[in-house]
């Protein structure tokens, strides 16, 4: 069973351009990917300053790109993190999300996802608060779907040293409270999960009370680590089988759209190919199809260079490739150019503060 693909723009760093977006979506569009959710955690009117409305500039670049997913029958979802919105114990935060519900409406997406990731969560009555301003944005919005990021998103520890220790039966309680139809993402066993299991996914949809919807961490790149590295490998650890086990899944990118496409081209022929699958073959059609043979083939020559070693361990060589990516005129080349530039460097306090 081949799930519902889709891309979302959820990384922490500089975000991708109206362009890099339309271009993106259109291009994999006819390979399997049917929604595109917009969330980069750079746009501090979905995040931190959430109660602030988008300028009228960017509203109508956003109402273009919904238009433009609309013609290639691609979903289009925004993602709304009220930040730390369920610490208030009150009930006057109402009218503030209400009007914020109200001017994102006016998109028409298809998706609203509510998103309580990368917050503090250690008190009793999470979930209970959370439901709750759920619900709210659920009876306020004319999007044919919803979905939720819970705070403990996945089961990987470091959330709980992060946010705080997850309240217990967290998950199930949210599960419970929720509409049925609300959908509810997980990244997997950890947070960028190297594999998705038929027997973890299974725990996890009784735990929930339903499918998790798949945030794959793969490819994405941000973080002060993960920024020196450019992920450009096809797809492991996603059996086919795992298909049944889940509503649907979604592809953080890494920040390079174009360089995206590769890994994301992959995970359809997964699903499609399943115990046929050749993940090195995979890169290889990949990677021509997205840049072309002989640029495709010197990528696929520095794979081990870009997303084993990483860039911050180049040493004199980050120069030397750098120079010789930028003498390419192709849109690929150019951003392996730029990140062996550090134009795509992200640091701890920029991840803090977005």
């Amino acid at each position: 069973m081949i799930p519902e693909l889709g891309l979302i723009e959820g990384f922490f760093g500089r975000p991708w351009s109206w362009r890099e977006r339309a271009e993106t979506i259109e291009f994999l569009a006819p390979r399997g990917y049917r929604f595109y959710l917009y969330a980069p955690k750079a746009d501090g009117c979905l995040r931190r300053n959430w109660q602030d409305l988008h300028p009228d500039a960017e509203m109508e670049a956003l109402a273009t790109l919904a238009a433009h997913c609309r013609k290639l029958g691609v979903r289009f979802g925004i993602g709304l993190s009220p930040f730390e919105l369920h610490l208030q114990p009150g009930r006057d935060w109402q009218d503030a999300l209400a009007r914020k519900l109200a001017h994102l409406d006016a998109l028409r997406p298809d998706d609203l996802a509510i998103l309580f990731d990368d917050m503090r969560g250690d008190f009793d009555g999470l979930a209970e608060r959370q439901a709750a301003i759920v619900a709210f944005a659920a009876e306020r919005s004319r999007a044919t779907r919803i979905i939720v990021c819970p705070s403990y998103y996945s089961d990987d520890p470091i959330l709980d040293s992060a946010f705080g220790k997850r309240p217990d039966g967290y998950l199930e309680r949210l599960g419970k409270l929720l509409d049925p139809a609300v959908e509810m993402f997980w990244t997997g066993p950890e947070v960028c999960s190297r594999e998705f299991s038929p027997g973890h996914l299974a725990r996890v949809a009784e735990q929930m009370g339903r499918k998790p919807f798949l945030w794959d961490n793969y490819p994405v790149n941000d973080g002060a680590r993960m920024s020196q590295h450019l992920h450009l490998r096809a797809f492991t650890g996603r059996a086919a089988e795992i298909g049944r086990h889940i509503a649907a899944h979604g592809v953080n990118p890494a920040s390079q759209p174009v360089l995206s496409r590769i890994p994301a081209l992959t995970l359809a022929d997964n699903y499609a190919e399943g115990a046929r699958y050749d993940y090195a073959a995979a890169f290889r059609r990949a990677a021509a199809e997205v840049l072309g043979p002989e640029l495709g083939k010197q990528i696929g020559g520095d794979v081990l260079a870009f997303q084993d070693r990483g860039r911050d361990r180049l040493g004199a060589r980050c120069e030397v490739l750098r120079e010789r990516y930028a003498a390419i005129p192709h849109p690929g080349a150019q951003e392996v150019a730029a990140w062996l530039g550090g134009q795509w460097n992200v640091t701890d306090e920029l991840v803090q503060t977005q």
